[in-house]
């Protein structure tokens, strides 16, 4: 049975999800907890995924029993399976929050949501190139059609250039893959890995010329400069549920510059490896630069939140310019901690607009709210985690990363990377002073605040405190998984070897 668990995490939102669709005018009630428990399902098997990659065991699953290179293979090591847990925390909290009633300003939400977990996951466990395209293509298809939940004119023209370019994104992707298996033949990545390193000159600028498309095309669904520009509108006009969600979706594009870059383009590609390096360091200092800038010019605390997902992004590709095994350790304790945290934000956000009333998230002056002590407190633990102070998770995942840099990377990583944080301090401090502390005349407004809003928030924001007291464990884990990473050759030998070169 357990060797069946790899596809799970594909199957199980599936499932649901046909199941949702199917009963499109069905129960309200059947909906939603046919959503949840396939979530918590899906969090109960990625726990014990992840207790088995912990074994340093790297395993696959060969669909219709065709064994890799020939086949689809599902592979779960380290990374994928820390992905796969991270999606399914972050969308436990999502989805009980829509389940407050933001489910039901449109239709099929949870239908929809379950095959973009479907998508994600996917993405996070394929084991080859034109697959990664595909499951790329099934989330973004369910993300089109839940930035739209709800209707208005804000998504409707955040949608048009989420839609627009993430297809131009898609188009490059399936030429940059043609590339590639024109030149080495396959498409399978270890097997890709392997031919590399046997590759005939004259065919080395094909590969380049496809290496570096699917890096603009990463970049794209990661949000690098210059490729970020949709990125804010659609996080600040997405229905609160689904901009929690959309936080993972940046992770997507970090995941496969990590996964294909260390595995396909390692120290064994020869004149190929590492091509992605210099782009990757350059552009997400660039991208730290500018999205700390931008986190001042917020006039909205949706906005804000979504600048702030920006800084994370250039702070993770930095870790991955760095392209050390310490590097690697520090951007995945950071990418666990900011995934959480700003789907958290995202949740708190609609919460204070809900009880501002018609001021909303706008960054001005407006009533008291009527549950105003228990937002403030998630405000400032939720402010203080991403902003990187002390004692919480944020802080630590900073420091890693600022130690990890080494001679020259230094002069340019730490006064970027504090800047930011300051930048970030700054913007959140003076958010909070003007939605909590001049939000004093007139009578408090708002309705009371569904149960299952202040648990999705809850359960996302005590992810900062958690990561502290269970640091050693986590910082361990990231460790040993940047050591897999650095090490591409256990992967290439499962794949390949041990399953055979015929089906």
């Amino acid at each position: 049975m357990t060797q069946h668990l790899i596809v799970f995490p594909v199957v199980l939102p599936l499932i649901a999800g046909i199941l949702l669709l199917y009963q499109r005018q069905g129960l309200v009630r059947y909906k939603r907890w046919v959503s949840v428990v396939a979530t918590v399902l899906l969090l109960l098997v990625s726990m014990v995924l992840i207790t088995k990659a912990a074994d340093d065991e790297i395993t696959y699953y060969a669909l219709g029993d065709w064994q890799p290179p020939f086949g689809i293979a599902l592979v779960l090591d380290r990374l994928s399976a820390l992905m796969l847990l991270v999606t399914s925390i972050l969308a436990i909290g999502a989805v009980i929050f829509a389940c407050a009633g933001d489910d039901e300003k449109g239709s099929n939400f949870h239908g929809l949501f379950q095959w973009q977990l479907m998508g994600i996951n996917g993405a996070f466990l394929t084991g080859d190139l034109f697959n990664l395209f595909v499951f790329f293509e099934v989330l973004l298809l369910a993300s089109y059609a839940l930035l739209l939940h709800g209707g208005g004119k804000a998504r409707i023209q955040a949608s048009v250039h989420y839609v627009v370019l993430n297809l131009a994104g898609s188009s490059l992707f399936l030429i940059a893959v043609g590339i590639l298996y024109g030149a080495t033949g396959t498409l399978n990545m270890a097997d890709m890995a392997q031919r590399l390193g046997d590759l005939p000159a004259e065919r080395e600028g094909l590969v380049t010329a496809g290496a570096l498309m699917l890096l603009v095309v990463f970049g794209l669904k990661a949000a690098i400069l210059p490729l970020y520009f949709w990125l804010p509108r659609a996080y600040a006009s997405a229905p609160a549920p689904v901009a929690a969600l959309f936080a993972i979706m940046t992770k997507v594009g970090i995941y496969a510059i990590l996964r294909v870059y260390s595995l396909i383009f390692s120290d064994q590609a020869g004149n190929l490896a590492a091509l992605e390096q210099p782009w990757v360091w350059w552009l997400g200092l660039a991208t730290l630069a500018i999205a700390g800038i931008s986190v001042l010019a917020a006039r909205d605390l949706r906005l804000l939140v979504a600048y702030l997902v920006l800084v994370s992004v250039g702070t993770l590709l930095v870790g991955i310019g760095m392209r050390t095994p310490q590097a690697v350790s520090a951007l995945l304790y950071y990418l666990i901690h900011t995934t959480l945290i700003t789907g958290g934000l995202f949740l708190l956000a609609e919460m204070i607009g809900l009880q501002r009333g018609k001021t909303g998230t706008r960054l001005v002056r407006g009533r008291p709210m009527v549950q105003g002590n228990g937002l403030v407190l998630m405000f400032f633990i939720g402010a203080i985690a991403v902003a990187g102070l002390p004692p919480l998770s944020g802080a630590l995942g900073k420091a890693l990363m600022l130690n990890a840099a080494e001679g020259s990377q230094q002069l340019w990583l730490w006064p970027l990377l504090l800047l930011a944080g300051l930048s970030s301090l700054i913007a959140l401090s003076r958010a909070g002073s003007t939605l909590f502390w001049r939000s004093h005349r007139g009578s408090a407004s708002g309705k009371i605040l569904p149960r299952q809003q202040w648990f999705a928030v809850i359960w996302l924001m005590s992810a900062a405190p958690l990561m502290v007291i269970f640091a050693g464990p986590v910082s361990e884990y990231t460790q040993a998984t940047a050591a897999q990473l650095a090490d591409p050759q256990p992967m290439i030998q499962t794949l390949l070897h041990d399953a055979g070169d015929t089906p």
